[in-house]
């Protein structure tokens, strides 16, 4: 299956996460936690057709449950988010990913982005950024919603650079299975200790619930994971910033939520877009991580 193909429906399949979670009444921790949930049937029987060796899993086991708590982290501070900002600032400002992730890339896996990339990623965070200006609100609630967004930037960050590095050795549905189990495990124990409800919702909420596990997470998170095995953690991030731009348009043109794109954000989007045809000429990797798996040859072919 062509990586292209799979990052391109995987964005796609992200846009619509921001505005969604507008239509629920369910604290975030419980729309997180079940759009976690909902999908592991579905990764744990794939999974289990994927002749994933015991020593790899237990080699990479460490990284995947740090990779899970950075998940959880980083669903929880987006979705909180919301409840204070609009969806297009909440967005952008997750979507800031490229920057973090290419300083941990390039400190941890010696991965730097390639000239013709580099000038995408300015672009395509230029584009952001005018996408959040024109959005912004100088409001204390909409301050504490940006630092939240911000919050799960670095979080979504660490959690791609950590795919980049373990999908090199597990294949997707191992990987997928072990990480999203580990952010709902660690979201049903935060919604415990705080009290938060995560049954006794309505049907709105639950429609929510399954639309969010099946089009953000199973085919947009977890396409993306697939995408990291061939494209750097960076390209992968900008790929994503296509997410903003989805999700401003669907904002727009829903009439419950209608919040209307001013022209400095529509040029923001044209920005992004063209960010990320440059980014994704130029950042499939040529070679693999630095670090490598104790005693995994170079050449050896990596599991999809």
């Amino acid at each position: 299956m062509s990586p292209l193909l799979v990052l391109m429906v995987a964005v796609l399949a992200t846009t619509y996460a921001g505005p969604i979670v507008r239509f629920a009444t369910a604290p975030a921790v419980a729309i997180a936690f079940w759009r976690l949930v909902l999908v592991l049937p579905v990764t744990f029987g794939l999974a289990t057709r994927e002749r994933q060796r015991t020593s790899v899993m237990r080699e990479a086991f460490p990284l995947m449950l740090l990779a899970g708590v950075l998940l959880a982290v980083h669903f929880w501070t987006w979705i909180a988010s919301l409840r204070f900002t609009t969806v297009a600032s909440s967005v952008v400002l997750v979507s800031l990913k490229p920057i973090f992730a290419w300083g941990i890339a390039a400190l941890w896996l010696g991965e730097h982005p390639a000239p013709t990339e580099r000038w995408g990623i300015a672009l395509a965070v230029a584009g952001a950024t005018l996408i959040g200006l024109a959005d912004a609100r100088l409001s204390l609630g909409a301050l504490g919603g940006d630092a939240l967004a911000l919050a799960g930037a670095l979080t979504g960050a660490g959690y791609y650079v950590i795919g980049r590095r373990v999908r090199r050795t597990v294949g997707i549905w191992s990987y997928a299975s072990a990480v999203y189990a580990v952010a709902a495990l660690l979201l049903g124990c935060s919604a415990a200790l705080r009290g938060a409800p995560l049954t006794g919702f309505g049907g709105r909420d639950w429609t929510v619930f399954g639309a969010m596990a099946a089009g953000p997470m199973l085919l947009g998170h977890t396409g993306m994971n697939y995408a990291l095995k061939h494209y750097r953690a960076t390209t992968v991030n900008v790929a994503a910033l296509g997410e903003p731009v989805g999700a401003t348009i669907i904002a727009w043109l829903v009439p419950a939520i209608h919040e209307v794109p001013p022209v400095m954000a529509l040029v923001g989007g044209v920005l992004v877009l063209v960010g990320i045809g440059l980014a994704l000429g130029t950042g499939r990797a040529a070679h693999q991580p630095r670090a490598r798996a104790r005693g995994q040859a170079p050449s050896a072919r990596m599991p999809d």
